[in-house]
């Protein structure tokens, strides 16, 4: 094997999954720049590696060192050394700089930072203010160098190395000592496989009690992730079997003991982690409580219609006016239904009856995209939950069974969104006096969190449920709405497109075409015809990987909408001045969440921030930070929940088969508030809307709600249920698990050939 001292230069392309990358670095001895190619996920541009392996020629690249094994060092060279505090990874030096000081000192540079600070008074241009932060920078940046060169030795990347320090500060070797795998638990972006990795070199064994433990708890976090609040027993002992290829008998020794110390809950065949356990429990006791309420009740007031009508200006119908009236009868009931069956009309005069009855009226959602539409909707103010329940880092919800929530009525959209320790929160802070209203769509895509709350609370039989089925004459003139239902009702849209209509399908077969065509229509077609912005179109795909999936689809998007060169670079994305992103994890120190959109402000390349845009308020994140967001161009179906754009483009073949559910289709299309454009193959979109056999979640909750139902000789269909309250004409799915948006009049058409 050779070794190699180089430079890193620029990063041409990392894969996050794998981490392979491919980079550009300057060797000396070398003219050009050479391609290094191999393992180095998160190594920054201006690091100075020393690598062994061995040269190769590729085909198609040319030569290339293929890297087996590297390590950091400190730079020895004037223009590595420029290199390396440009990078960065020092506050206070940028490029600019970085060369002036290197002009200055030359190969003493490090020297100087590190014994005689005071000497950078002598560059020309740094202050007072920017030594102190240098000098700052600096202290920090030795004890992350410590820990960098501790970590390195067991395979672990500088990002990362910056992560666990901003975790655990100095503690960092000794936490890392006393057990590796907690860095799965406690640091984002850190799995289990990386933490096992660290924890294999350290001399963990197979069978080692510890391991087995992280193993089963990493285990229950990923079946969260694909939406189960709960493992059965033999379900978990075989995926830990599989993840750890440990032997059997220590794993059942470490669960039994996970089980005695409270760490795991067990429930008949049912494994939790607590904090699932006391959502579902917690959730349960509440709304059992709330019912209790009504059946005493309370008000048996009667609504004047005509007043209510004239107030706002709607005449309803009579299942809306069944809704309206059972917001005031009971405690706790769910409005659900479909695009342009009058959701937002009903809740408006809801909310009117109630301030009849003079209560008071709060109002949330979700996501705050969706809490802004639906203050738009009802001219009043609505929060996210989070913010309703005034969370804080570091306090957690201020609201809760101690401080609840003041008002006399709560009413929550887009519930299908709330998975099931969100909806414990919430349902801690609601005092026995509140009354509440759940909306939402429940043939919409689940939670992205674990449970399925909603469907839970309608087919539990427990709590009243109004389905609003009629499609509004004014709905009627949309083919988006219209044909949202078909595909719900497992029936073939209209696809015949032509100027009067608002959903058009584009027959394409071949994935690479589909994608071209997906940026000219975003970028130039769609803007031409409806006179709208790019930012007003979103890109939806069932798929993260793929030639059409997200990830692809945003890197040609990107090129396309926004080529700009100024940009950080991390995990494969280059982060540019006016990119869209979104927000990929809860960060309550940010106030961010999981989904949040938003538009990249500024890039300052001297500090190695991005300031982000999220509704109009600005969060900063460094580079080490940056694996927390992705471009959202293009993004999938199931991070779309909650929003409404007003163009969706939509790509559907077999290429996706997989995810092609018909609940995944329909979410899609109902995103789309005046045009809906799908491409791809009208087979595809056949299989779709056939596709019903979508994973179960493993929840508890319907069972805990109404105990009746867990046995199957009593279970009763909640079709059945639900007819009695309204007669239906679609039928209820069931909802797919997640795989870790002015109708009626002329509109210009485009062209479809």
């Amino acid at each position: 094997m050779l070794k190699l001292r180089c430079v890193v230069e620029r990063i041409t392309y990392q894969n996050p999954e794998n981490g392979y990358s491919v980079m550009r670095v300057k060797v000396k001895g070398y003219d050009d720049l050479v391609t290094l190619v191999g393992n180095l996920l998160e190594v920054p541009a201006g690091s100075v590696l020393l690598c062994e392996g061995d040269w190769k020629v590729d085909k198609r690249y040319g030569s290339q060192f293929v890297c087996q094994s590297w390590e950091e060092v400190m730079p020895a060279t004037a223009y590595g050394i420029e290199k390396y505090l440009g990078s960065g990874l020092v506050k206070g030096i940028g490029p600019k700089f970085a060369q002036l000081i290197v002009r200055q000192f030359g190969l003493e540079t490090i020297d100087v930072i590190e014994t005689d600070i005071e000497r950078l008074y002598e560059v020309p241009g740094i202050g007072k203010k920017r030594v102190e932060k240098i000098r700052e920078s600096w202290e920090k940046q030795k004890d992350i160098k410590n820990v960098m060169l501790f970590l390195q030795g067991y395979g672990v990347s500088t990002a990362y190395a910056a992560k666990i320090y901003r975790q655990y500060g100095k503690e960092s070797i000794d936490k890392v000592k006393e057990n590796p795998y907690r860095l799965a638990d406690d640091i984002w972006g850190i799995g289990f496989k990386t933490a096992d990795g660290i924890a294999a070199k350290m001399g963990y064994e197979k069978n080692d009690l510890r391991r087995c433990k992280s193993g089963i708890i990493y285990t229950l976090n990923q079946l969260a992730n694909e939406g189960h609040v709960y493992a059965e027993e033999e379900q978990l002992v075989k995926a830990a079997l599989e993840l750890l290829e440990a032997d059997e008998a220590p794993i059942r020794e470490a669960l039994n003991h996970m089980v005695q110390t409270e760490d795991l809950k067990l429930e008949d065949e049912a494994i939790y982690l607590p904090p699932f356990y006391f959502a579902e429990v917690g959730t349960t006791n509440r709304l059992l409580a709330l019912l209790r309420e009504s059946e005493q009740d309370i008000f048996a007031k009667e609504i004047d219609v005509q007043a209510l009508s004239k107030e706002t200006g709607v005449e309803y119908d009579e299942v809306q006016l069944q809704a309206i009236e059972e917001a005031i009868r009971s405690k706790v009931m769910v409005l659900t239904g479909g695009p342009g069956t009058g959701k937002t009309t009903t809740t408006q005069g809801i909310i009117a009856a109630l301030k009849h009855m003079g209560l008071r009226i709060l109002l949330a959602a979700p996501t705050g995209r969706a809490a802004k539409r639906m203050s738009e909707a009802t001219g009043m103010e609505a929060k996210t939950i989070h913010r309703l329940l005034e969370f804080n880092p570091k306090d957690g919800y201020k609201r809760n069974d101690e401080n609840p929530l003041e008002g006399d009525a709560l009413i929550v959209d887009e519930c299908s969104m709330i998975d099931i320790i969100l909806m414990n929160n919430l349902m801690k802070a609601i005092p026995s006096s509140m009354r509440v209203v759940f909306v939402g769509d429940i043939d919409q895509l689940p939670s992205v969190g674990a449970g399925n709350v909603l469907r839970d609370i309608i087919e539990s039989e427990r709590i009243p449920v109004i389905r609003l089925t009629r499609i509004f004459r004014q709905a009627q003139t949309s083919r988006i709405v219209m044909s949202a239902h078909a595909i719900n009702q497992g029936r073939f849209p209209d696809t015949s497109n032509g100027q009067q209509t608002d959903f058009f399908f584009i027959q394409q077969e071949e994935p690479e075409k589909v994608a071209d065509d997906i940026v000219n229509l975003v970028k130039n077609r769609l803007p031409k015809a409806y006179s709208q912005k790019v930012s007003n179109i979103q890109v939806l795909t069932p798929m993260q990987r793929g030639v059409v999936g997200a990830a692809n689809l945003n890197m040609a998007l990107q090129n396309a909408l926004n080529p700009s060169q100024i940009a950080l670079n991390r995990g494969g994305y280059s982060f540019r001045q006016g990119d869209r992103v979104m927000q990929l994890r809860n960060n309550y120190d940010k106030d961010v969440f999981n989904g949040d959109l938003g538009y990249v402000e500024s890039v300052d390349m001297e500090e190695r921030t991005l300031l982000v845009n999220f509704e109009d308020r600005l969060v900063e994140y460094e580079a080490s930070e940056l694996d927390e967001l992705t471009l959202a161009y293009a993004t999938t179906i199931h991070k779309s929940q909650g929003s409404e754009y007003p163009i969706v483009v939509m790509p559907v073949l077999m290429t996706h088969y997989v995810m092609l559910q018909r609940n995944l289709i329909y979410t899609g299309i109902t995103r789309a508030k005046k045009i809906c454009v799908l491409i791809g193959t009208k087979k595809a979109l056949s299989f779709a809307i056939r596709n019903m056999s979508v994973l179960k979640r493993n929840t508890k909750l319907k069972e805990r709600l109404n105990p009746e139902l867990a046995k199957p000789t009593e279970k009763k269909s909640v079709e059945k249920k639900l007819d009695k309250i309204y007669p239906m004409s679609e039928p209820v799915l069931e909802a797919a698990a997640e795989p870790s948006e002015s109708y009626g009049k002329k509109q210009p058409t485009i062209e479809t050939k």
